[in-house]
């Protein structure tokens, strides 16, 4: 088992990981085996699972974005366990109109003895759906 990771460690691999969640992966050495993630739209546990949600972050990016962003604004130890990231997710449609998408959001990082992250849930500012109307309006 590699040495204890400080919490100090971990919010700087998460400052430096999530900016660019969209270009390159994460580490993944900060995380437990056993991972729990949620968002508003997935739920599910292990690191296999985990990774392969950030590949699909990425692909889906590229895919169906000519640009977009992942704009970290904090991340903070908010409690004895807990690491809190405060971000906006902010994209333009690979669509002729353009369309523009724009969420903020916050993780939740739960955090074990050994200072790995055993939990991770997303909350977003507004629905899915919500979300996904932004990809039809025009302008």
């Amino acid at each position: 088992m590699a040495d204890i990771l400080q919490i100090e460690q971990v919010i700087q691999i998460l400052k430096q990981d999530l900016p660019t969640l969209f270009e390159k992966d994460i580490s993944y050495n900060i995380y437990t085996q056993d991972i729990y993630f949620q968002d508003p739209v997935n739920k599910f546990k292990y690191k296999f699972n985990y990774r392969i949600i950030f590949w699909t972050l990425r692909f889906h990016a590229q895919l169906f974005f000519s640009q977009i962003a992942f704009d970290l604004h904090e991340v903070y130890q908010s409690t004895e366990d807990t690491i809190l990231a405060k971000w906006t997710v902010r994209g333009i449609l690979r669509v002729p109109w353009q369309a523009k998408i724009f969420f903020n959001g916050y993780s939740t990082y739960k955090f074990n003895s050994d200072n790995l992250i055993y939990e991770h849930i997303d909350t977003w500012d507004r629905q899915p759906g919500e979300i996904l109307k932004q990809f039809i309006q025009k302008g």
